[in-house]
């Protein structure tokens, strides 16, 4: 682990941090909870976003953590191999989420991140693009929809909520 890496301190909002998640992914993971959502899924379905299983977490406070703080919590957990971030809309906050995955990167840390989306992938081109430049990208497509069928996604080793959703490993 580099110590003395001179970087300025971004930060990132966040709702939660879970240091042990074995939940969303096939890898014990640290699990970021986004801060926003714009509840899309249910809105283009006309359907009631109180519903939301995540509404909940939209309703805690937000937190300002620092980028370099969430970096010594995921090192220094022996657990962990993999960093899953979801819980909101990630894309609603993306700069940040390129700061955070670059800087794991420029510290050494190429370990698998997942990014749950409710986007499809043309509606997020651009994010793909620089996203791409990292190794070790994962991508969790498609909204959430009230009683579809649960699926099996084999590059999680998960179930997904809806059959609509898969994953890609972009890089």
């Amino acid at each position: 682990m580099i110590t003395n890496f001179n970087i300025p301190k971004f930060t990132m909002t966040v709702k939660d941090i879970v240091d042990e998640d074995f939940q969303d992914y096939k890898k014990a993971s640290m699990f970021i909870a986004t801060s926003r959502c714009d509840f899309k899924c249910l809105k283009e379905l006309g359907m009631d976003c109180s519903i939301c299983q995540n509404m909940p977490a939209s309703k805690m406070p937000n937190k300002k953590v620092f980028i370099s703080d969430i970096y010594k919590r995921y090192e220094s957990n022996p657990l962990t191999s993999a960093i899953v971030i979801g819980g909101l809309e990630p894309i609603l906050q993306f700069d940040e989420i390129l700061e955070l995955i670059s800087y794991f990167r420029k510290l050494g840390c190429n370990e698998d991140f997942v990014i749950y989306t409710g986007y499809y992938e043309n509606e997020i081109k651009r994010e793909i693009q620089l996203l791409s430049k990292f190794k070790n990208i994962i991508i969790k497509y498609g909204r959430f929809i009230p009683n579809s069928e649960p699926i099996f996604d084999t590059v999680l080793g998960v179930t997904l909520n809806s059959e609509n959703q898969h994953a890609v490993k972009i890089s």
